[in-house]
C-alpha cells in the first residue's frame, strides 16, 4: 500500500507544478496585458498609451523593441 502511494508523489507534484504555472501565467496576462482594462474610469483604453518600445509579449524571438520607431498617430 505504501509503495503505491510513493509512486503517486511525482504525479501529484507535476500536476501541482503545472497548475501553479498556469495560474501564474493567467495572473500575468490579467495584470500586464494591454488588452485588459481594470480601471475603466481613469484609463478606458490602455492600448492607446503603448509606445512601440513597450514589450508586452511573453517571448519575442527576433524583435528588438529598443530599435522600433513610432509609426502611428497619437490619440
Amino acid at each position: 500500500m505504501l509503495e503505491r502511494l510513493e509512486m503517486l508523489i511525482p504525479l501529484v507534484s507535476f500536476i501541482g507544478l503545472g497548475l501553479g504555472s498556469a495560474a501564474l501565467y493567467l495572473l500575468r496576462l490579467a495584470l500586464c496585458s494591454p488588452d485588459v482594462s481594470w480601471d475603466k474610469k481613469n484609463n478606458p483604453e490602455p492600448w492607446n498609451k503603448l509606445s512601440p518600445n513597450d514589450q508586452y509579449k511573453f517571448l519575442a524571438v527576433s524583435t528588438d523593441y529598443k530599435s522600433l520607431k513610432k509609426d502611428r498617430p497619437d490619440f
